[in-house]
């Protein structure tokens, strides 16, 4: 018997999933390509929240400790009126008690960095654009075009953001990404010269997010309920200060001291109608290509992160021996049997060839079928784990931005008044309607326990399972 081919994916788009499904099917044996059209991997945004969920994520990627030393939320944060009063006021300490974890709050850029310094340099092609020409199935590879040619895949992950051409090759028929009502602008400035409480504050049509950064500046972001595609003629510093200025403290300060070219303006669109299925042929998509939605609950990339974990967890067993030893401890049963976590690895040997060994040496063999069917079912298993859990998320997300977004004066006072109530009643009770979302562990140890700053081990109901009331485990 010849030995076995290492399979081949290639991941089109270089943002947070497509490099956290890079990092988990590499640690997991599979050959990995990355290809992102841009000329470097410079994200479009700013900052950027990792709630416990994708942390926990980041744990059994290897770099959940490293993301949580560059800027853990310490101390006191809340929500607030346009006019400085506190709606909510909670502590890093009373989410962590919640949640099992705290927020950390850094640039993107830096965590495009720490995803990156995860992978092989050779992984990753910038400066490249990619099509999907054919999904493949049964016997037949998937292809991707690119300038330099076609390159045959095992397993293809569209990870190219919202405007997916991956995703409108698989379903050309699914309606596009819809306009969410309101525009968004955010930028990173320098710190207020007084100390302040991160916040986000509500007001009428708007709202205005202040966060710091664990390198001294400050991350902002602001949204208003405005029609699609209007621009600022005069600029979009000059906007935010129209709209915002008269807000509380230390909003006008930060405006004041921010570089007009240092804001960027996007207007906010989602899938308001969510796909089926992740998967076709030999294809999964991820992150916005999958399920973009609005950043009301901060968990765009948080989501992308959990799916590129959950997506390696299930091609597990196709790949061959992975190089990484704390990811290839914990793999298991065939992705036929469920979509529960792997508890025990199977031998090497026990693994179905992915092309088949007696028919050819060459890497471009025809892949073996019952290879393909381990795919399936894998991938089949990565819709049911995935679908559910971010279908609800955007749902709740584009249900909080038009609780934000109230335009109506009265509206808005019994809103306030509403939520400074139940604050009042019970100071969890917020944080608590956001527990089954930061609350989700990983189809795998090791989860945050396991780690040096982890949260404590506990056993949940996993919001993945495919099977009604599994109990995944303890994190040990």
């Amino acid at each position: 018997m010849k030995q076995q081919q290492q399979p081949h994916a290639v991941v089109i788009g270089g943002g947070i999933g497509g490099l956290a499904a890079a990092i988990g099917l590499h640690r997991t044996g599979w050959r990995v390509t990355v290809i992102e059209r841009a000329p470097s991997l410079e994200p479009v945004g700013a900052g950027i929240g990792l709630a416990p969920n994708a942390q926990r994520a980041l744990d059994v990627l290897g770099l959940g400790d490293r993301v949580r030393e560059l800027g853990a939320w310490q101390g006191r944060i809340g929500m607030r009126a346009r006019n400085g009063r506190w709606l909510v006021r909670t502590d890093a300490t009373e989410a962590e008690r919640v949640y099992g974890g705290t927020l950390v709050m850094l640039h993107r850029a830096t965590l495009i960095d720490l995803l990156v310094s995860a992978l092989p340099e050779e992984v990753l092609r910038t400066g490249a654009g990619a099509r999907l020409a054919d999904p493949g199935s049964t016997g037949r590879r998937a292809v991707v075009t690119t300038e330099g040619g076609d390159i045959e895949a095992d397993l293809v992950v569209g990870a190219d953001g919202i405007n997916s051409t991956v995703r409108a090759t698989l379903f050309p028929a699914h309606p596009k990404p819809a306009y969410a009502g309101f525009t968004a602008w955010r930028f990173i400035g320098p710190a207020p010269a007084r100390a302040f409480a991160p916040h986000e504050t509500w007001g009428r049509g708007g709202v205005w997010g202040t966060q710091p950064l664990k390198d001294g500046r400050v991350y902002a972001y602001a949204t208003a309920w405005l029609p699609e595609g209007g621009r600022a003629p005069d600029g979009e510093k000059a906007e935010l200060t129209r709209r915002f200025a008269d807000w509380h403290d230390p909003i006008p300060e930060l405006l004041a001291a921010v570089e007009p070219d240092a804001v960027l303006r996007n207007d906010v669109r989602y899938l308001a109608k969510p796909l089926d299925v992740f998967h076709r042929g030999r294809v999964a998509l991820v992150g916005d290509a999958a399920h973009a939605m609005t950043p009301s609950l901060g968990q765009g990339g948080n989501q992308a992160i959990e799916d590129g974990l959950v997506l390696a967890h299930h091609m597990a067993r196709v790949a061959g021996p992975a190089p990484d030893a704390d990811l290839a401890s914990v793999t298991g049963p065939s992705a036929t049997a469920s979509v529960a976590s792997f508890a025990d690895r199977a031998p090497f040997a026990d693994r179905v060839p992915f092309s088949d060994p007696e028919a050819s040496a060459d890497p471009a063999a025809s892949p073996c079928p019952a290879a393909f069917a381990e795919l399936s079912a894998g991938l089949a298993a990565y819709s049911a784990a995935r679908v559910p859990r971010t279908t609800e998320v955007v749902r709740r997300a584009a249900r909080a931005s038009r609780f934000t977004h109230l335009t109506s004066a009265p509206l808005v006072a019994v809103r306030d008044t509403l939520v400074a109530a139940a604050s009042r009643l019970g100071p969890d009770l917020l944080l608590r309607s956001f527990s089954s979302i930061a609350d989700w562990r990983p189809p795998q140890p090791p989860y945050a326990a396991g780690t040096a700053t982890g949260a404590p081990a506990r056993s949940v109901r996993a919001p993945d399972a495919g099977t009604a009331g599994r109990q995944i485990g303890d994190g040990r």
